[in-house]
């Protein structure tokens, strides 16, 4: 069984382990609990820093402080590509069974080079089946490195806002926008780690606030 096997059936269990406590106990599940299924790679799913630093764990404790029941149900993993993501969105939609989907994939492929094409395809299934199955959609773009080339970095760029026009989706065109308006030479290893590419637990703050208004709009 593969790793991401694991994490999808350890949500299940879980989910269901709470499901029996809560009727063994006779304390019923809050019906008015609603559910945010975040799908994305290592920019969401804490990469390099401690979980309860990412943003998904920060945006949850502002939902909570805002005393908005909505429960987060991050299935980011790092490395994902959109295939990745098509591959399990079934599955993610009936174990969170979400009113909104925060979908967070594409820079695994550019890294790799791969089709913008088949990137946007990809995309288009998670967004259609998520919306079949009743829930909103919030795209979260990303950009290229600028030594991808500027037209694979613009056709890239632009397979976000197609996407969003197509299906009247909020979208986040660049999802660590906010850190270039902070980030310099002097302070960058701050806020970016070694690699470059993400971002540290200081920046998640950052982000998780520029994301967090989109989210509470689609709430």
């Amino acid at each position: 069984m593969s790793i991401k096997s694991v994490l999808i059936a350890s949500l299940l269990i879980i989910q269901v382990c709470f499901s029996s406590y809560a009727a063994a106990s006779n304390t019923p599940v809050a019906r008015e609990n609603k559910k945010i299924l975040i799908v994305g790679d290592s920019l969401s799913a804490g990469y390099g820093i401690e979980v309860k630093d990412s943003w998904p764990v920060l945006m949850q404790q502002q939902l909570q402080q805002e005393n908005l029941s909505y429960k987060i149900h991050n299935a980011s993993i790092s490395g994902q590509t959109s295939a990745e993501g098509v591959a399990q969105i079934d599955q993610l939609l009936s174990l969170a069974k979400p009113s909104l989907v925060v979908i967070e994939l594409g820079a695994n492929d550019g890294l790799r080079g791969l089709s913008i094409k088949a990137m946007q395809n990809n995309l288009q299934t998670m967004i259609s089946k998520s919306q079949q199955a009743g829930a909103k959609v919030l795209l979260v773009g990303i950009r290229t490195p600028v030594n991808y080339g500027r037209r694979y970095g613009e056709m890239f760029e632009a397979s976000f806002k197609n996407l969003a026009e197509k299906n009247d989706l909020e979208l986040i065109p660049f999802m660590l926008e906010p850190l270039a308006n902070v980030v310099t030479e002097d302070n960058r290893k701050d806020y970016i780690q070694g690699d470059g590419l993400h971002p540290t637990a200081k920046a998640q703050p950052l982000i998780m606030n520029f994301i967090y208004p989109k989210v509470k709009k689609l709430l």
